[in-house]
């Protein structure tokens, strides 16, 4: 039976088509797998054929069609040829069609979604209350209990994997929104990940919020608050955990291959580190859905979209790591829909 794998286009007026299908082009090698683009049909078509492609996108109509590559626009307006970056009709449709695939995944339709960039700011623009994908997805599923995992390899084949124990927060409002229970599920999906990953050792090590991971109590409180019980009640279910150790120092470790994963508290805590090393090879995977979800670890770079110069490295990378995923988890969609 062949699996099926959604990749919503995301903000057509940036590069996330782009980087979809030329990702399609150069990264579908086996005869079992399936996939379909969620987006615009008459964009996706479109910029098939300005990209010379040859992919014959054909219309998804049902999952026992002939053919390798297909376009569904769930989305009930056709959007107009040319549109400025970050139209608000462009940001309803990327929402649109990621509620689409991840409803898809959840009716056991499509095996594995992969998002495109979308622009936060131009959908709650358009009028529509958005933090984020992660945070979307997981209300869509009611799934409360998930995590941003952001992994890459630098061209040494040298990984970082990081896990957040927040994700988009302002930096003022970091402090107050962690828990202890927070960050002890971010471990805990940490050590799943890596299982899924095929890395038995989960080592994982947890950075502290402050500087020097808040030197005993003078740079603040949250170490031994926080973050050092949550350590210490993983340890105590047999995880492999260390911390929390001062982030200046703990991503050169982890880097040189140290521990598996890094828990970071914040956002650019830990994406900083990871995009310095896989800045083009980067992907973000949503911990904890009950399906899989990976896009790639970039934004919609509007300074370059349509002008064919987009690198699809890193949706390359989330479509691989999506097809990894499914073999770990052994998930089968259904055959109809």
């Amino acid at each position: 039976m062949p699996k099926w794998l959604g990749i919503a286009l995301g903000d057509v007026t940036g590069i996330g088509p782009e980087v979809a299908l030329k990702a399609l082009a150069v990264d579908c090698q086996s005869s079992d797998e399936r996939y379909v683009v969620i987006g615009d049909v008459d964009h996706a078509r479109a910029l098939e054929q300005r990209l010379g492609l040859n992919l014959e996108l054909r219309n998804f109509e049902e999952l026992d069609a002939v053919g390798r590559f297909f376009v569904w626009n769930p989305f009930p307006e056709r959007l107009p040829a040319r549109l400025a970056p970050g139209a608000a009709q462009a940001a309803r449709a990327a929402v649109a069609w990621v509620k689409a695939g991840a409803e898809a995944c959840l009716r056991k339709e499509l095996n594995a979604l992969v998002t495109a960039p979308v622009n936060k700011e131009a959908i709650v623009r358009a009028g529509i209350h958005f933090v984020g994908q992660t945070e979307l997805l997981s209300e869509l599923s009611a799934t409360p209990r998930t995590a941003m995992m952001l992994l890459g390899q630098d061209d040494r084949q040298r990984w970082l994997r990081v896990a957040l124990a927040s994700t988009h927060l302002p930096l003022k409002l970091v402090s107050e929104r962690l828990t202890q229970k927070k960050i002890e599920t971010v471990i805990e999906l940490a050590v799943q990940a890596c299982r899924h990953l095929g890395l038995p050792r989960a080592k994982v090590a947890v950075c502290g919020l402050n500087p020097h991971a808040g030197e005993g109590g003078e740079m603040g409180m949250e170490e031994i608050t926080m973050i050092s019980p949550a350590v210490r009640a993983a340890q105590q279910r047999g995880i492999d955990v260390v911390g929390p150790l001062s982030a200046d120092a703990l991503f050169y470790y982890a880097y040189r291959g140290d521990y598996d994963v890094v828990v970071a508290m914040y956002h650019d805590q830990g994406l900083a580190p990871l995009k310095m090393v896989a800045f083009e090879q980067g992907v973000n995977w949503t911990l904890g859905l009950p399906f899989i979800r990976t896009s790639p670890d970039h934004g919609t770079a509007y300074d370059i979209a349509g002008q064919g110069k987009a690198n699809p490295s890193s949706m390359v990378a989330a479509i691989r790591l999506a097809w990894h995923l499914t073999q770990a988890h052994g998930s089968n969609a259904h055959t109809s829909r």
